[in-house]
């Protein structure tokens, strides 16, 4: 049996909530250039500065303070940062530039536009036996930081999805248009790539008669706790897909919803179910991996922990957070690690002066690359303070355990010293080890061995409304394994906020351009975004199965909601349609689409 359809993925605007906007002040006696610039990328912004400046990038400061979002669309370095610096040299006085909205939809990168002619053939029982793709990407008039990585290495390497597929093929083109180039937009590739996966996976029920559900669960990949190949040359660190599948099922009583629907469907109530099982490449490392590719450099991460005398730690990071809630959990992987206080550690980030070099965030990959550098820095310390604490004890290093923040000799828990009395002695330094060196700091510059694989299932429940095809979203619910969780309340968020931005394109977004490459939706009036009422009350639970390639066990979740809503989404819209003869629309859902597709359906 094979099934094939033709997939567009509209193109998308990233539409950050505080625009591209930079400020420089240029101190020509020194010779020195500063630059505040809301980038997810400080320390690379700094290096391209250098570059088409020739100022040398020690006489180089950026600074990205709090950013008001991102979404992969401030990684890159663009002109109207450069050309801000180069007015403020010029003309000897700070310079700032703030793009307005319009020229943010024009000019700051675009995401998908993505046109995929796919296929997937089974066995009559339901075996999948081979998925065959062709894949023309836009690019826009002209590549951008990532552009070519995101089809190929973040799209193609995820085809294989949570399911035993034994065979493989995608060929893919990148397209070039007179349009914004497209590049990193939250998911980057791995949201059409789950796309085709799924909507195949419903195409192929439906030709055999079977339930979706049971589909997938035939074909999912066994748990496994410590790799598993997959036949597009991954190798996944850990999952149990089928126990995130069952948890989204139970909560949301698939087998009872079915029923509800059946029956609506004899009383003119068109209800429809979504569901998407899923697999994420994210924690973008390896270096070695980065480097093969053509990226042209590594991809780990750094961290620099600093004790002062009082017991107060500073964490400097190279990752540079815009919106992720890295100031908290790197806070709590300290507290954890090291028994302090969590409201005695201050993260510090985005100054490129004062922290370590590092790649920057996005490809969830905050937490996943930069948590470990963290945690590594903070246990280098603890074996700083042990060393210290057995001199000061008169004790064997090797009879020293550390608990809560305390070193204390094996079997007399009153001989101790806490992590603040030897942050103390370690700054004073008049009663050290020999060969020891003052101070309490630690800095770990991290490469991960692998990518990290969150995974998980998402089930959605629409009503549509024959009469003027509007789309209710009833119900949505994210089960999501992302391996140990540091900040459940920030994960929760992640996925919230994931899942509203991918239920855009599914129902609502989509950037046009008129025949001669003038951009129609220009702005907010012409490019609808989900708002908050328009959106369930989001469901979240999960699962945690921890990553054995990095020591926190952690994977990454920023974009796990993204790349999993779009689809789930459609394809609750297309199984309330199915009984009305609907069986193709593309993206964006909007009620004149639907309702003109249910009057073609009736006339035919």
């Amino acid at each position: 049996v094979v099934v094939r359809d033709t997939i567009i993925h509209p193109r998308l605007i990233p539409n950050a909530i505080e625009t591209r906007s930079a400020v420089a002040s240029w101190l020509a006696p020194m010779g020195e250039l500063t630059l505040w610039n809301n980038t997810q990328n400080p320390h690379i912004c700094r290096f391209l500065t250098s570059v088409v400046t020739g100022i040398p990038e020690h006489k180089i400061r950026v600074i990205a303070p709090e950013v008001g979002g991102g979404f992969g669309s401030k990684a890159p370095v663009y002109p109207g940062e450069m050309i801000t610096a180069f007015c403020a040299m010029k003309l000897g006085r700070p310079v700032k530039w703030t793009e307005t909205r319009s020229e943010n939809y024009q000019a700051t990168l675009h995401g998908r536009d993505h046109v995929q002619h796919v296929e997937m053939a089974a066995t009559r029982d339901g075996k999948i036996t081979g998925l065959r793709t062709v894949v023309y990407a836009g690019m826009g008039a002209y590549l951008s930081l990532a552009s070519t990585g995101i089809p190929t290495i973040l799209h193609g390497l995820m085809y294989s999805g949570a399911y035993d597929i034994p065979n493989i093929k995608g060929d893919i083109y990148g397209v070039f248009t007179t349009t914004t180039p497209v590049d990193l937009y939250r998911g980057a590739g791995r949201p059409e790539a789950t796309f085709l996966l799924e909507r195949l996976m419903d195409l192929l029920a439906n030709e055999l008669g079977m339930d979706p559900v049971d589909l997938r669960r035939r074909n999912l990949i066994p748990k496994f706790d410590d790799g598993h190949d997959v036949v597009v040359g991954l190798t996944y660190d850990s999952g149990d897909y089928e126990v995130a599948l069952d948890m989204a099922l139970n909560h949301i009583n698939y087998q009872q919803l079915r029923q509800d629907q059946e029956h609506g469907r004899g009383h003119g109530h068109y209800m429809g179910i979504g569901v998407t099982t899923y697999v994420e490449l994210c924690g973008l490392g390896p270096s070695q991996v980065a480097g093969a590719v053509g990226f042209g450099g590594g991809l780990w991460e750094s961290a620099t922990i600093r004790f002062y005398p009082t017991g107060k730690v500073n964490v400097f990071i190279g990752t540079s957070p815009h919106g992720q809630g890295e100031e908290t959990t790197f806070a709590q992987i300290v507290s954890d690690e090291l028994g302090v206080p969590v409201e005695d550690v201050e993260v510090i980030h985005g100054d490129t002066d004062i922290t370590p070099m590092g790649w920057g965030t996005y490809g969830s990959r905050g937490t996943a690359v930069g948590g470990p550098a963290v945690a590594l820095a903070s246990r280098k310390l603890r074996d700083k303070g042990k060393a210290l604490a057995a001199h000061l004890l008169e004790a064997a290093e090797e009879d020293i355990e550390y608990e809560d923040g305390k070193f204390f000799v094996r079997g007399s828990p009153d001989q101790s010293k806490t992590i603040q009395d030897i942050a103390l002695m370690a700054n004073m330094a008049w009663n050290m080890p020999e060969g020891m060196e003052p101070g309490f700091e630690a800095t770990t510059f991290y490469d991960p061995p692998n990518f990290t694989y969150p995974f998980g299932t998402h089930v959605a429940v629409v009503d549509v409304d024959p009469d003027n095809g509007h789309i209710e979203l009833q119900r949505y619910v994210a089960v999501d394994d992302c391996g140990r969780q540091i900040n459940p309340v920030i994960v929760a968020g992640q996925v919230h906020g994931g899942v509203a931005q991918g239920t855009g394109p599914a129902l609502w977004e989509g950037a046009v351009y008129d025949e001669n490459g003038q951009l129609l939706t220009g702005s907010m009036l012409d490019y609808p975004v989900p708002r908050a009422h328009m959106l369930p009350d989001i469901e979240t639970l999960s699962t945690e199965t921890p990553s054995p390639h990095n020591p926190l066990g952690v994977k990454g979740i920023g974009e796990t909601g993204t790349i999993a809503s779009t689809v789930t989404v459609y394809n609750a819209v297309m199984d309330a349609l199915k009984p009305l003869g609907v069986t193709k629309l593309d993206m964006p859902l909007t009620s004149e689409k639907v309702w003109q597709a249910i009057q073609q359906a009736k006339g035919a």
